[in-house]
């Protein structure tokens, strides 16, 4: 299991950690942001392969922001398997 940690941008949550194993997330955990909303995005998408969390959350905008804390996750995941 490998553990990354991302500092996102236009949001309120400043920083995302979670881990990877076998091509699955875990352990999703924001700093900062609305903690119920993103407690449960961390519920859903624990165990989940990396492309479909890529596939649900790209692209999701909060309020008049361009982006949100779910689409900086993608953004995040996107960037690791681009490596």
């Amino acid at each position: 299991m490998k553990h990354y940690t991302y500092h996102p941008e236009g949001v309120c949550s400043v920083q995302i950690d979670y881990d990877i194993e076998d091509g699955k997330i875990y352990n999703l955990k924001y700093i900062g942001g609305c903690n119920g909303n993103l407690k449960a995005i961390g519920s859903l998408v624990e165990g989940m392969k990396v492309e479909d969390v890529i596939a649900k959350l790209k692209g999701i905008e909060c309020g008049i922001k361009e982006t949100s804390c779910g689409d900086q996750l993608a953004k995040s995941l996107e960037k690791i398997i681009n490596e």
